[in-house]
This record gives structure tokens, C-alpha cells and sequence, in this order.
């Protein structure tokens, strides 16, 4: 499979408007794939505990913290999500000279869902997601298929202060401190500016004969199929997104951000076999008197869909009717041999809004009417947020339903 998928970016003060960060991911998956929508509230566990990921069992912690995923409904982890620190992560398809391995281990999107679960800070979950790498591994097919689709990962990490790019190749990895604008597609794309790295990561590089040790270290070129210097001129989705930050910078919002992932034309909001199945914006405002706030779509296309807000706050109502169906032991990625057949994983936000996409196919009156909804609905929610960021003071048991009241009205606009 060709390799093509996802864009994350981030934006910090000054690049932004109101002392905010901004973090924004689409997820580029297989068409035929659901995206769930999904919360998991902070728990406890006995000592020695262990977990089930999506291949492999590991040691469980003692606590976890409170998460909203966006996920590939098949599988444990994550495409992208955030906690209820206001750590945020989307991960990337990466790949190289390291060879990518099929033995199953930790997917990145395992790894994501890990740093949310163990880590309050960003820096934290980078330390997190090395240390899982470093003990566990990454594999595995990536795709709910009897093929094989297997890569390594690069990451965005933010918080309220500061944001991370971390890339890796196999068990080797670079990580880069943001400054003011960033974002990562599926290429390596940390160059010289390595403020943190694996310990061996250069000497592993040196014996394989990719590096004299005399050059000064660049580690996209070093661990990339090609030399990547031209990467900021040449086409391609990481070019475009790039330009598209640069273009915006000192006026980003969320609503730029938006608007960013649903540019079909940059190949940002990507259509097609492999297209946009779910996307994320989140506002990380640095006072942290003000609530983060994350906006989830939970359907294909951000540019036909609508931005739902989530806000963590106690006592959350469950996200029905953006969960799909659990199929427990029966599933069949749970069976060896695995994905020998496919079963119906669709949410009933997804139904509704497949079902109103096939409409919209086949009459531009109902595209427009429809479009002009969700905006309308959108608009009103980001207005809503703004002001409660700008009030600080809210009652938090008023939003325990934001998002599944959101999605309930995204579905009464559909029919």
C-alpha cells in the first residue's frame, strides 16, 4: 500500500490568537473504515496489573487518567485524543532505512493512547511512549485486512505550554521541541534541531553505514529512504500544511485550524481509498484557569461534517452513539488467524451521516442545505466556547453532555 495518511499540526503563542495552542490532526485511514469517538474516565488498579493492547499484554500502572480518543473502531489505542490534562497526541505513518517489522507489538497508535493514559504533560508522554518503545517494540498490521500494512511512527505531543515532534525508526528515535508553528505528515522531518534522541540512535546509524560521524547529524536524512533537505519546496501534503501554518501565522484560531483540514485541494483533507475518516482540533489555552476544549467530527470528510465540542469535566454522559459495536471475544482481530472477515463496525452517527453523504451525492440542493446546517450548528458551539473560555467560570455539570447532546443534534439536522 502506497504510503499516504494522516497530518498533524500544532501552533503556540505568537503564532496563534489569545494565548492559546493549537493542535489539529485528520486521520487518513482505509474509506471503508469507522472512527469512533470515545471516552474512557480516570481509574485505578492493583498493583501488578496487567493490560491488553491491540496485540500484546503489558504492565498496567497503578492510575490512568481520564481520555477522549478517536479511533479505528477495530483495535485498543488511538489515531488521536487527548486527556484530561489537556496533553494532546496525533501520531503519523512513517518509514525509512530501518526496516519495519510485521511481528505484532505495540502499534503507535497503542503508544498514543498510552502516553494519554500515563502522562499529564507533554514532555511526560514523550517519556512515556520511549520508554514503552524501548521495552515492547512497535508491529503489527496497522489495518483491518488479511494484507499487510505495517510502518513506524512519528507523534505530536501538546499541552497547555509546550509541544513535542517525536520521530522514531524501529527502537531509535529524535524528538524536537516546537517553535511557534509545526506539523508532521508521513515523512521523517526532524533535520538538525534534535533536542532530545536515543542514546544509540546515532551510533546505530554510523555501523549501518548511513552516517560518517564526521557530517553534522541530520536525522531525516540519515534515516530516510531519500534525502529529505528539499522537503519545505517540494509538493506533498507535509509542503502544503507547512505553507498553510506560515500563511496564517499570528492569526491562527480554531477556526483556521478547521479550515486547514478541510482544504480538499492540498490533498490535506485526502479523498479517495485511502481519505479523511475522523479529525481533531483542540484549543489549549495557557491560562489554566480557562477548560481546554476538543473538537471531534467522529464521521468522514471534516469539510461535510461537523466539529463537535468535548470538554472534560466530572461525571462525562457516555458517547453512545459515537461507539461502535463490541463484538468481545468473537471479534474476528481477536481471532488467529486474524481479519478473516470484517464485521459491520458503524456507529449510529456514522449510519446517519453515510446515509445524508449519499443524498448530498446525488443532489447539490440537498449538499447545500444540509452544509449550511452543520455550520450553523458549528458556528453556534464555537461561539458557546469561546465565551466560556473567555468567562473562565462555568458550571461544569451543565457540559457532562456536550458532546453527545452535539452529536444528537448533528443527527436531527441529518434527517
Amino acid at each position: 500500500m502506497e504510503p499516504c495518511s494522516c497530518d498533524t499540526f500544532v501552533a503556540l503563542p505568537p503564532a496563534t490568537v489569545g494565548g492559546r495552542i493549537i493542535f489539529g490532526k485528520n486521520s487518513d485511514r482505509p474509506d471503508d473504515e469507522v472512527q469512533e469517538i470515545i471516552y474512557f474516565p480516570a481509574k485505578n488498579y492493583e498493583p501488578g496489573g496487567k493490560l491488553e493492547c491491540t496485540y500484546m499484554e503489558i504492565e498496567q500502572v497503578e492510575s490512568t487518567y481520564a481520555v477522549i480518543l478517536s479511533r479505528p473502531s477495530w483495535l485498543w489505542g488511538a489515531e488521536m485524543g487527548a486527556n484530561e490534562h489537556g496533553v494532546c497526541i496525533g501520531n503519523e505513518a512513517v518509514w525509512g532505512r530501518e526496516e519495519v517489522s510485521d511481528e505484532e507489538a505495540l502499534l503507535g497508535m497503542d503508544l498514543l493512547r498510552l502516553g494519554l493514559e500515563r502522562a499529564n504533560t507533554a514532555e511526560k508522554a514523550l517519556d512515556v511512549i520511549v520508554d514503552l518503545l524501548e521495552r515492547y517494540g512497535q508491529g503489527g498490521n496497522c489495518m483491518e485486512d488479511r494484507g499487510s500494512f505495517t510502518y513506524h511512527n512519528s507523534f505530536l505531543i501538546a499541552d497547555r505550554k509546550e509541544a513535542w515532534i517525536l520521530e522514531t525508526a524501529g527502537k531509535y528515535w529524535a524528538a524536537e521541541k516546537v517553535e511557534e508553528t509545526r506539523n508532521i505528515s508521513n515523512n521523517l522531518s526532524i533535520t538538525t534541531k534534535i533536542d532530545r534522541e536515543h542514546p544509540g540512535m546515532r551510533e546505530y546509524a554510523r555501523n549501518r553505514g548511513w552516517w560518517d560521524g564526521k557530517k553534522e547529524f541530520h536525522f531525516a536524512a540519515v534515516y530516510s529512504y531519500d534525502n529529505t533537505a528539499r522537503l519545505i519546496t517540494s509538493g506533498g501534503r507535509y509542503c502544503e500544511g507547512y505553507k498553510q501554518l506560515k500563511k496564517h501565522k499570528g492569526n491562527i484560531t480554531v477556526e483556521v485550524m478547521m479550515n486547514i483540514l478541510r482544504d480538499k485541494e492540498s490533498g490535506i483533507n485526502m479523498q479517495g481509498g485511502f481519505m479523511t475518516t475522523g479529525s481533531m482540533v483542540s484549543i489549549l489555552p495557557q491560562d489554566s484557569s480557562q477548560p481546554c476544549v476538543h473538537f471531534f467530527t467522529g464521521t468522514p470528510d471534516p469539510d461535510r461534517s461537523f466539529f463537535k465540542p468535548f470538554i472534560f469535566v466530572p461525571n462525562i454522559v457516555p458517547l453512545l452513539k459515537t461507539m461502535s459495536p463490541i463484538f468481545g471475544p468473537e471479534d474476528p482481530m481477536k481471532k488467529k488467524p486474524r481479519f478473516q472477515t470484517k464485521p459491520d463496525r458503524r456507529h449510529e452517527l456514522f449510519i446517519q451521516h453515510e446515509i445524508v453523504m449519499d443524498m448530498m451525492d446525488k443532489s447539490q440542493k440537498k449538499e447545500t442545505e444540509v452544509l449550511q446546517m452543520i455550520r450553523a450548528l458549528e458556528k453556534e458551539k464555537l461561539e458557546k466556547m469561546e465565551s466560556i473560555i473567555q468567562n473562565s467560570c462555568f458550571d461544569a455539570s451543565e457540559f457532562a453532555d456536550l458532546f453527545p447532546s452535539s452529536v444528537e443534534e448533528e443527527i436531527t439536522a441529518y434527517k
